[in-house]
């Protein structure tokens, strides 16, 4: 089946999808021969947008037979702050797997796995290798790997990450911006450093990223 509907059912596609509990606003945005390109939803953070992207390719599909290229799904998810407690559920636990860095020449190389609703997630950064393109890169390889499980949903941008003396601790801190179908918005995280540079480096940025998405925490 296609994914090409009138302007009707374009608009019974929007009315449906709103009627999902976790969808506050949908829009369906199709080409002038009827072809779904953009669809673009509104939702609460009690589900993942991995799972709301599939929540959404299923009623469309069972409402209507057609097809929808998750690809073309982007999610915005109100903060968790606008639920009563009892309502935010935790829907993904990011756990790190792995961190490796390796240095070729002048390049460095970081990869991050994160295990996130049981399947792993990798993501990759290279770039020079001085002491911050190092840190950089660690963060980097982990907004890939986050940027991964989301499906394209949504896409980060490190604005910059470094490790700070507060007191008789050190900090890993981390700044990040969100991009989405609706503009921008930067968050700012942060870890101890416990084992190592590179772990509280990754925990900085998944918290950056928490502060957004509400159904992700970090171990």
């Amino acid at each position: 089946m296609d994914n090409v509907a009138s302007a009707a059912v374009i608009a019974e596609i929007e009315e449906v999808l709103s009627q999902v509990a976790e969808i506050k606003a949908a829009r369906v945005v199709a080409s002038s021969g009827g072809s779904i390109e953009e669809i673009h939803v509104l939702a609460l953070p009690t589900k993942s947008p991995k799972q709301l992207v599939r929540d959404i390719e299923s009623t469309i599909m069972a409402a209507f037979g057609i097809a929808v290229d998750h690809k073309v799904i982007s999610i915005a998810q109100l903060g968790a702050d606008i639920l009563p407690k009892s309502d935010v559920k935790v829907q993904a636990r990011a756990l790190i797997r792995g961190i490796t860095a390796d240095v070729s020449g002048v390049i460095a190389t970081s990869t991050v796995t994160l295990e996130l609703e049981s399947d792993l997630y990798v993501g990759k950064a290279s770039g020079p290798a001085s002491q911050t393109g190092r840190q950089r890169l660690v963060a980097q390889a982990t907004l890939n790997a986050v940027e991964d499980f989301l499906q394209g949903t949504m896409s980060f941008a490190l604005e910059d990450v470094e490790i700070v003396r507060l007191g008789r601790e050190s900090v890993a801190v981390s700044c990040v911006v969100l991009v989405t179908s609706l503009g921008e918005q930067a968050f700012s995280g942060s870890a101890l450093v416990r084992q190592n540079e590179k772990d509280s480096i990754v925990k900085a940025t998944l918290d950056a990223i928490n502060r957004r998405l509400g159904f992700l925490t970090t171990s």
